[in-house]
């Protein structure tokens, strides 16, 4: 986590926070969505992350993407506003995840090819056959990916 959600964590303890991220949907040629293997929990979840203060959704997704998947990306299209997911982390902290979930594109860097203290590994998936999410909300984010894409085939 970032040092500013460190910060308001040592101030509140473990009680329930709404708290701003951004991820972004990576499609390739195929059609295959990059999902990053987190390191803190094993599951899979979009590159993306909590907002810092004075960042933008598109500044937080265009930075958490570098870091999370090694990979510069800039925002094309706002997918989805998700406000209705909670999680508790291992650790017990409870948050109220609200996310902008946005397609992207690749503009520069390459897929991590190492661990670091947030990523296991990055990988390509096709949309049918995503491995085991990091919790509901990322569920929710594949579906919205998956529409996406229908309503380019279907146009």
């Amino acid at each position: 986590m970032a040092d500013y959600i460190h910060e308001i964590r040592a101030l509140v303890g473990h009680r329930p926070m709404i708290l701003n991220t951004a991820a972004g949907a990576l499609l390739d040629d195929h059609n295959r969505l990059l999902l990053q293997e987190r390191a803190d929990t094993g599951g899979w979840s979009f590159p993306g992350g909590y907002m810092e203060f004075g960042q933008s959704y598109v500044e937080t997704c265009k930075r958490e993407y570098l870091e999370d998947a090694g990979i510069e990306v800039e925002p094309l299209k706002l997918l989805r506003i998700f406000d209705d997911d909670f999680y508790t982390y291992p650790n017990g902290d409870q948050t109220q995840l609200i996310t902008a979930l946005y397609l992207v594109r690749q503009t520069g860097g390459k897929p991590l090819d190492h661990v670091t203290d947030e990523t296991k590994r990055v990988k390509y998936f096709d949309l049918d056959k995503v491995p085991t999410l990091f919790n509901g909300q990322s569920n929710k984010m594949v579906q919205a990916v998956i529409d996406e894409v229908n309503s380019w085939q279907a146009g």
